[in-house]
């Protein structure tokens, strides 16, 4: 105890505020404890959140993970649509096997589904094209393609870029989830094989839409603050979420003391010394519960196991 107590008096660790949840995270867990409450049984078309200990706690609960394959041999029962929202195939598949849904999309996603199929529409008329910077095969990519008849060009990295036919209009949206600074850079490459491809640039040839979802995209420059004031950080997340990806790189160019881990078993004591200021943050899909968790463990550390390695 008497080592404890030293520890805390050097080393501080602090939990950033704005980490943790989104909002529409934080309703569809929600939504899920409230249904599981009164239902006998409760199935969710995915993982609800890309971390494995959150997903691992409510499949105690009584949560029961499907895939798409799956769903289309069930009736009669009740399943949840998470944040990420589903495509129109998932609403009508629901109805012919009497499946209840209990939709759990976020508003920020179903605004975005709306404003791609009405983009879509326009584009059909006008022999365009719409682009979508996303991760294939994502499952908030999966319901907005859905909303194009699967024609959208779903675009991630620089040789993505071959599949545009840069001859027609373009209009061009990204996954919410998704970095600014990786949009903004699509962006540009796109109008620069316009211009390469007819000669110069037209505002009728391209329409680009920043539909990052702003509570992810503010983290980015709090998140840069947060890594510069801290010694050390501890980026908790779990592994399959593409938005802690792309934030723990935020920190990692802020701070090259910044780790990833998925939980405090990953937690390396080389990692600090004892006057650091430690701080811990998370992605939009890390629970606050766990990254207290974290904050525990490290505080545990032994004044010695600290000393002899550093």
């Amino acid at each position: 105890m008497k080592g404890l107590v030293v520890i805390q008096k050097h080393m501080e660790v602090t939990i950033d505020k704005n980490s943790g949840y989104c909002f529409g995270v934080e309703f569809a867990i929600k939504m899920a404890e409230d249904e599981m409450e009164v239902s006998d049984k409760l199935y969710c078309l995915g993982d609800i959140v890309h971390n494995d200990m959150e997903v691992k706690r409510l499949r105690e609960k009584g949560l029961v993970v499907i895939d798409r394959e799956q769903l289309q041999e069930l009736n009669d029962c009740k399943v949840l649509i998470r944040a990420h929202g589903e495509p129109p195939e998932t609403y009508k598949l629901a109805i012919e096997n009497n499946i209840e849904l209990i939709d759990a999309s976020c508003p920020v996603v179903l605004k975005l589904q709306h404003r791609v199929k009405t983009a879509f529409d326009k584009m059909e008329r006008e022999n365009g094209q719409v682009v979508i910077y996303g991760k294939k095969g994502h499952a908030e990519v999966i319901g907005l393609t859905g909303q194009t008849l699967e024609k959208a060009i779903v675009v991630m990295e620089d040789r993505d870029l071959e599949k545009i036919d840069y001859s027609r209009p373009v209009t061009l949206f990204s996954q919410t989830t998704k970095s600014t600074k990786g949009f903004y850079e699509l962006k540009d490459k796109i109008e620069n094989r316009i211009k390469s491809e007819k000669g110069e640039f037209n505002e009728f040839d391209f329409n680009a839409n920043d539909s990052i979802c702003r509570q992810v995209s503010n983290r980015e420059p709090q998140l840069q603050r947060f890594a510069q004031e801290n010694d050390v950080i501890i980026f908790v997340s779990g592994k399959k979420s593409s938005n802690g990806r792309a934030l723990y790189q935020v920190c990692k160019s802020e701070n090259e003391r910044s780790y990833f881990v998925e939980n405090e078993s990953e937690i390396d004591p080389n990692w600090f010394k004892p006057e650091d200021k430690v701080g811990i943050c998370g992605a939009t899909s890390t629970p606050m519960w766990l990254m207290e968790q974290v904050l525990q463990h490290i505080n545990s550390l032994e004044e010695g196991s600290l000393l002899e390695n550093n």
